[in-house]
């Protein structure tokens, strides 16, 4: 069996045993349990329970025939309409939970994200800020651990008009950076080598701060708190007027 096509079923909410169960009853058309749970190689019980829960999503129809139950699954086009149907309910509904998400400020929202993966998932947040972004890197092991960091976020970063406010140390890596700053959207100031103790990277931006780390392994802490943003807007604009003398 395709595992690209399980994947694609899994990615839209199936389970892989549903998923299984779909495509094997797509495949053999109207049939029964037996027939259908043969091919998606589960026993009958599994299969049968699976069938249920599919039912219920309108995945497959049921009809009986000489007191048998036989299972149809839906075609891929109403699969595929039934999800676009779902996904425009939901998008709809989108402004609503944001007002909800907004009305509970008291509590701190944290998120963690672990390996590189984890880190460019992170980093998506940032290209929805409403505003600037303040940031404060170690040019070099930032782009030591992620090489593609300019390829694949700053540009489009850039390309979105998102402008950022960044410190850097005062050294190759961040000269270079900061030979980029008309091309990529930006203005970077410098500090002084022996002044610059931040290893990972720090991107203040709305009412949340992102920390990421790569030492000793590489993860990052997305932090959801106006009060939190607030403060680490406050050190960055100290050390941005440091920067001017």
């Amino acid at each position: 069996m395709d595992e690209k096509i399980v994947k694609q079923l899994t990615d839209v909410g199936l389970s892989t045993k549903e998923a299984l169960v779909y495509i094997a009853t797509l495949e053999k058309g109207t049939s029964v349990v037996s027939t259908i749970s043969n091919s998606a190689k589960f026993n009958r019980i599994t299969t049968y329970t699976i069938l249920e829960k599919l039912l219920t999503r309108g995945l497959v129809t049921i009809s009986v025939r000489d007191g048998v139950k036989h299972f149809t699954a839906v075609s891929p086009e109403i699969f595929s309409e039934s999800i676009k149907q779902r996904a425009k309910r939901l998008e709809k509904s989108v402004p609503h939970l944001l007002a909800l998400a907004g009305n509970n400020t008291s509590r701190p929202i944290v998120q963690m994200f672990e390996g590189l993966t984890g880190v460019k998932r992170a980093y998506k947040e940032t290209l929805a800020a409403s505003g600037e972004i303040l940031n404060c890197a170690n040019s070099k092991g930032l782009r030591e651990n992620w090489p593609e960091y300019d390829i694949e976020y700053v540009a489009e970063r850039a390309r979105r008009k998102i402008f950022l406010r960044g410190l850097a140390p005062d050294d190759e890596s961040g000269e270079s950076v900061k030979s980029g700053d008309k091309k990529f959207h930006r203005e970077t100031r410098l500090l002084p080598q022996e002044n610059f103790w931040v290893e990972n990277e720090i991107n203040i931006f709305d009412d949340k701060l992102l920390i990421t780390s790569f030492e000793p392994k590489v993860f990052a802490i997305l932090i959801q708190s106006q009060a939190v943003a607030d403060t680490q807007r406050q050190i960055f604009e100290m050390l941005w007027k440091f920067c001017e003398k």
